[in-house]
Protein backbone atom coordinates (compact mmCIF):
# COMPACT_ATOMS: atom_id res chain seq x y z
CA UNK A 1 0.00 0.00 0.00
CA UNK A 2 2.73 2.74 0.93
CA UNK A 3 3.91 1.56 -2.90
CA UNK A 4 1.20 3.13 -4.40
CA UNK A 5 0.86 6.29 -1.87
CA UNK A 6 4.85 7.05 -3.40
CA UNK A 7 3.80 6.21 -6.94
CA UNK A 8 0.84 8.67 -6.74
CA UNK A 9 2.94 11.19 -5.11
CA UNK A 10 5.72 11.40 -7.89
CA UNK A 11 2.53 11.29 -10.44
CA UNK A 12 0.88 14.59 -8.56
CA UNK A 13 4.43 15.87 -8.16
CA UNK A 14 4.92 15.53 -12.11
CA UNK A 15 1.28 16.44 -13.28
CA UNK A 16 1.45 19.80 -10.76
CA UNK A 17 5.29 20.87 -12.32
CA UNK A 18 4.24 20.14 -15.77
CA UNK A 19 1.11 22.28 -15.43
CA UNK A 20 3.68 25.16 -14.25
CA UNK A 21 6.22 24.89 -16.97
CA UNK A 22 3.11 24.56 -19.16
CA UNK A 23 1.90 28.12 -17.60
CA UNK A 24 5.89 29.20 -17.84
CA UNK A 25 5.42 28.47 -22.06
CA UNK A 26 2.88 30.26 -22.40
CA UNK A 27 4.00 33.23 -20.95
CA UNK A 28 1.17 33.58 -18.20
CA UNK A 29 3.32 33.41 -15.28
CA UNK A 30 2.35 37.21 -14.07
CA UNK A 31 -1.37 36.66 -14.94
CA UNK A 32 -3.61 36.93 -12.49
CA UNK A 33 -6.06 34.50 -13.31
CA UNK A 34 -3.72 31.87 -14.99
CA UNK A 35 -0.54 32.54 -13.40
CA UNK A 36 0.97 32.39 -9.61
CA UNK A 37 1.38 35.69 -7.18
CA UNK A 38 4.26 37.26 -8.88
CA UNK A 39 5.81 41.23 -7.16
CA UNK A 40 3.98 44.38 -8.90
CA UNK A 41 7.78 44.89 -10.11
CA UNK A 42 8.44 41.78 -12.12
CA UNK A 43 4.22 42.36 -13.35
CA UNK A 44 5.30 46.04 -14.79
CA UNK A 45 8.63 45.65 -16.09
CA UNK A 46 8.54 43.48 -19.55
CA UNK A 47 12.40 42.07 -19.26
CA UNK A 48 11.65 40.59 -15.94
CA UNK A 49 8.18 39.41 -16.96
CA UNK A 50 10.12 37.25 -19.89
CA UNK A 51 12.58 36.23 -17.63
CA UNK A 52 9.84 35.21 -14.93
CA UNK A 53 8.14 33.11 -17.63
CA UNK A 54 11.52 31.55 -18.71
CA UNK A 55 12.67 30.47 -15.24
CA UNK A 56 9.23 28.22 -14.32
CA UNK A 57 9.27 27.05 -17.71
CA UNK A 58 12.57 25.79 -17.18
CA UNK A 59 13.12 24.89 -13.40
CA UNK A 60 9.56 22.99 -13.65
CA UNK A 61 10.00 21.41 -16.88
CA UNK A 62 13.14 19.89 -15.13
CA UNK A 63 11.32 19.10 -11.72
CA UNK A 64 8.88 16.92 -14.09
CA UNK A 65 11.23 15.05 -15.81
CA UNK A 66 12.99 14.34 -12.20
CA UNK A 67 9.46 13.52 -10.61
CA UNK A 68 8.60 11.26 -13.84
CA UNK A 69 11.74 8.89 -13.87
CA UNK A 70 10.97 7.60 -10.28
CA UNK A 71 7.71 6.00 -11.70
CA UNK A 72 9.03 2.72 -13.80
CA UNK A 73 11.05 1.46 -10.92
CA UNK A 74 7.81 1.79 -8.29
CA UNK A 75 5.82 0.77 -10.53
CA UNK A 76 7.41 -2.55 -11.16
CA UNK A 77 7.43 -2.79 -7.32
CA UNK A 78 3.38 -1.71 -7.50
CA UNK A 79 3.25 -4.28 -10.81
CA UNK A 80 5.11 -7.43 -8.86
CA UNK A 81 2.03 -7.71 -6.22
CA UNK A 82 4.04 -7.92 -3.47
CA UNK A 83 7.04 -10.46 -5.21
CA UNK A 84 9.49 -7.23 -4.88
CA UNK A 85 9.77 -4.93 -1.88
CA UNK A 86 12.31 -1.70 -1.55
CA UNK A 87 14.09 -1.94 1.72
CA UNK A 88 14.58 0.85 4.30
CA UNK A 89 17.26 2.42 2.49
CA UNK A 90 15.73 3.02 -0.95
CA UNK A 91 12.66 4.65 0.93
CA UNK A 92 14.96 6.90 2.65
CA UNK A 93 16.78 7.48 -0.70
CA UNK A 94 13.26 8.20 -2.45
CA UNK A 95 12.29 10.45 0.09
CA UNK A 96 15.69 12.42 -0.70
CA UNK A 97 15.10 12.33 -4.28
CA UNK A 98 11.69 13.61 -3.83
CA UNK A 99 12.67 16.19 -1.48
CA UNK A 100 15.21 16.98 -4.03
CA UNK A 101 12.75 17.08 -7.32
CA UNK A 102 10.31 19.81 -4.72
CA UNK A 103 13.43 22.13 -4.64
CA UNK A 104 14.16 22.27 -7.80
CA UNK A 105 10.85 22.87 -8.91
CA UNK A 106 10.32 25.54 -5.87
CA UNK A 107 13.28 27.47 -6.91
CA UNK A 108 11.42 29.48 -9.78
CA UNK A 109 9.12 31.13 -7.57
CA UNK A 110 11.67 31.59 -4.75
CA UNK A 111 13.85 33.80 -7.18
CA UNK A 112 10.74 35.85 -9.08
CA UNK A 113 10.54 36.55 -5.63
CA UNK A 114 13.87 37.94 -5.57
CA UNK A 115 13.76 39.15 -8.92
CA UNK A 116 11.28 41.82 -7.81
CA UNK A 117 13.16 42.84 -4.74
CA UNK A 118 16.29 43.77 -6.92
CA UNK A 119 14.21 45.32 -9.49
CA UNK A 120 12.84 47.58 -5.95
CA UNK A 121 16.92 49.15 -5.52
Amino acid sequence: MAYIFIFGCFLLLGVASSLAARTGYRGKVCDRSDGYEVPAEVKSDPGLRKRANDLVAFWCTGAAALSFAPLVPIGTVVMSGGGRTVDTWGLVALALYGLAVVIVGAYPFEKIKSLGRSAER
